[in-house]
């Protein structure tokens, strides 16, 4: 399995994936889903995969392709975010149809979903989810974020903490936690963590980090994380039975009661 998430605030995105896949007891293997292209100075993307390496593969291989083919629409030919993800879903729909057909028979599921975002100039920063159909969606001001693969453990805390006024230095703690508490609660997501940070209106990637399981970095976020967790836990409120234990023993207050 896999997880990945992006963010989209005022100030530009931030794309966070981990890197384990086909986890197991006696198998665990490590590919980037990460995938940046800065085909031309106008304009920059990036690609997170889950789902079916094979697949995967063959779409990134696809439109690597294409890139280097000037007579076809392909991510340099795209006036548009939104026409650049329109035919992202398209090469996604078509390839995951050939594996899908080339597996017919047998149990293997050849699906896989991506994340889509970048900017071209003239237009604002964008993200997109693109589901195995070929369809897709983008963020929105409530939510702020998309998430594929194992997205349940690590929601939690971009609910909490991202808007749109979100900084982008915020937005990426926030992510590399959500990453973190996903990787706590689930063995089939590991690190390297790979983290990209795009500021408005660059046209480049301008803060890359890849974080290994023993990276100093990612050890501090998890000690205080941790920290601050039980911290906060600790000043939570009392119930009412338990301000009352502290006054009468629980024991004590039911013999008081039976010799009135």
């Amino acid at each position: 399995m896999t997880y990945c998430v992006a963010i989209s605030v005022n100030d530009g995105l931030v794309f966070c994936s981990d890197s384990r896949t086909n986890a197991g007891p006696d198998m665990i293997s490590t590919y980037s889903k990460m995938h940046v292209y800065n085909p031309a100075a106008d304009r920059m993307f990036v690609i997170l995969t889950a789902g079916n390496l094979a697949t995967t593969q063959a779409i990134i291989s696809r439109i690597e392709h294409e890139l280097e083919e000037p007579d076809t629409t392909n991510l340099l030919s795209c006036k548009k975010m939104v026409e650049a993800a329109r035919y992202v879903s398209k090469i996604s729909g078509e390839e995951q149809a050939s594996a899908k057909s080339s597996a017919a028979g047998s149990n293997v599921d050849t699906s896989c979903t991506l994340i889509f975002g970048g900017q071209i100039k003239g237009f604002a920063p964008a993200i997109y989810m693109i589901y195995p159909a070929g369809n897709f969606i983008t963020d929105s001001d409530e939510n702020p974020f998309l998430q594929v693969g194992e997205s349940k453990y690590g929601k939690p805390i971009l609910d909490r903490i991202l808007t749109r006024e979100t900084s982008l230095g915020d937005a990426a703690r926030c992510s590399i936690v959500s990453m973190d508490s996903t990787i706590k609660s689930n063995a089939t997501v590991g690190p390297p963590i790979e983290l990209l940070v795009y500021e408005s209106d660059t046209f480049e990637g301008n803060h890359y980090m890849r974080l290994d399981e023993d990276d100093e970095y990612l050890r501090d976020i998890r000690q205080a994380w941790n920290e601050a967790l039980k911290l906060s836990f600790a000043e939570l409120p009392q119930l009412d039975w338990e301000e009352r234990s502290e006054e009468i023993p629980p024991l004590q207050a039911i013999s008081n009661e039976n010799n009135t």
